[in-house]
């Protein structure tokens, strides 16, 4: 038999999902009959599959103990760097400036030093992450950006803050603005660009059409030039909706690519440009909730903004030098 206490962080789960997440030794077959069996409990009574587990409930499991080996605390994030640079911070959320080259999340080439695992080192150091007193939750980023992009990336400290924000994302109810250094000068200063957007994974690209295709998904990149110098342009840009390499993409499809972008860029282009990576930053976040936000109705209405971007000396000094 185990005894076990629901935290304030695995509240409003569903059962089923709270068990797998905690028990990873227990097949989902006879988990679900030991459901059925009434061998799982809570608070002392009989429980269903989608019964919603909340904070103090008393879970009581009747298993035989090989099936109830935890899942063992990770902390391969202690080996993550401690370079972090912070934003903002609270109780709920982290907002960080990621570094480019730096990897949000693993993948098969770098599985150590990434985004996610310095913030959950930092938190951890901090006192306010300790993994072996979660059963399933861990900080989490709300959002995420291209490797070779810097800019706001979102944090969420707790399980309620990052339901709250996922909602959120999902909802638009997030605005995210851009900074980028394109080729040429666009004949319209301020413009919605509208398209569809299709993902080739084993080319790791993605192409834009102005037609609909199976696998196209809706865009929709809106852009303002700030300024204009050497054949080079400064925009802001605002995703109304959120693609991979959405910007990049649909502005190379426009004929202006990121300066640096050696994907959606041409060598003929960025022969000269001296950058490593492509010219872009997220910049600026702002909440605008229009729908009730909980623990996060503080936030509604607040703007965070980031002011030491990489490209824009050397646009400000002047381009000449660099572009031919």
């Amino acid at each position: 038999m185990k005894t076990i206490t629901i935290g304030a962080n695995d509240a409003g789960q569903r059962l089923d999902k709270f068990l797998q997440k905690t028990f990873r030794d227990l097949p989902s077959s006879l988990m679900y009959k030991h459901i059925r069996q009434k061998d799982i409990k809570i608070n002392g009574k009989r429980c269903h599959i989608d019964d919603r587990v909340q904070a103090g409930d008393m879970l009581t499991l009747y298993i035989k103990d090989e099936f109830l080996g935890e899942s063992r605390p990770q902390y391969d994030f202690l080996t993550a760097s401690k370079r972090l640079s912070v934003v903002y911070e609270d109780d709920q959320i982290l907002l960080l400036n990621k570094e480019a080259g730096l990897l949000v999340h693993p993948d098969d080439r770098e599985y150590r030093d990434t985004l996610i695992g310095r913030v959950q080192r930092y938190l951890y150091e901090k006192g306010e992450y300790d993994p072996a007193a979660e059963n399933s939750f861990a900080p989490a980023l709300v959002n995420r950006i291209d490797r070779n992009t810097c800019g706001i990336v979102i944090a969420a400290k707790t399980a309620a803050s990052l339901r709250i924000l996922n909602d959120k994302l999902k909802n638009r109810e997030l605005h995210k603005y851009y900074l980028c250094l394109v080729h040429g000068v666009l004949k319209q200063k301020e413009a919605t660009l509208e398209g569809f957007l299709e993902k080739n994974e084993k080319q790791n690209r993605v192409y834009i059409t102005s037609r609909k295709t199976d696998g196209g998904r809706t865009i929709a990149t809106r852009y303002r030039v700030l300024g204009e110098k050497d054949n080079c342009s400064l925009l802001e840009i605002e995703l109304l909706t959120g693609r991979t390499h959405q910007i990049r993409a649909h502005l190379a499809s426009i004929g202006h690519p990121l300066l640096g972008d050696g994907k959606y860029g041409t060598n003929a282009i960025n022969k000269g440009v001296g950058f490593q990576k492509q010219a872009l930053c997220s910049y600026r976040l702002a909440f605008d909730f229009s729908t009730p936000a909980g623990e996060l109705e503080y936030l509604n209405g607040r703007e965070f903004e980031i002011d030491d971007i990489w490209f824009l000396p050397a646009f400000r000094k002047g381009m000449k030098p660099l572009v031919r």
